[in-house]
């Protein structure tokens, strides 16, 4: 399997796992802040597998986040080059872009996910006792 490929799997997992934080725990505590709980209910009871997904999140957010922590760690770890020729070079400096791209839109992901499931509530129980 080329590099390249690999690379891309991994790209893919990582977005796919911090998307998952955020459907499973932010988005039915949205939804209840915006006043459509029984959207989010519908959506729970049309979906039970949502329901387990936010029972373990915090499975999910530490698997998603060492996921998160690896890929940055390659992305910019020291001593990462692309190749001397014209054409590959391009292609790599194209691609560093795109998993730059992909790491800061998934840490974004989770970042959301992670403030919605674990700060939302004690922060509106510090702000409205």
């Amino acid at each position: 399997m080329t590099p390249e490929i690999e690379t891309r799997k991994w790209g893919w997992l990582i977005l796919f796992a911090s998307t998952t934080t955020l459907v499973c725990c932010a988005l039915p505590i949205i939804l209840v802040a915006l006043g459509m709980g029984a959207v989010s209910a519908a959506l729970f009871s049309s979906l039970p597998f949502l329901a387990d997904l936010a029972r373990h999140k915090a499975w999910f957010f530490s698997g998603s986040f060492i996921l998160l922590a690896l890929a940055a760690w390659a992305l910019y770890r020291p001593g990462r080059t692309c190749p001397a020729d014209p054409v590959l070079a391009g292609r790599c400096e194209a691609a560093d872009k795109w998993n730059r791209r992909l790491v800061w839109g998934s840490a974004s992901i989770w970042l959301v996910g992670f403030a919605a499931a674990y700060l939302a509530l004690p922060l509106l129980e510090w702000i409205d006792p």
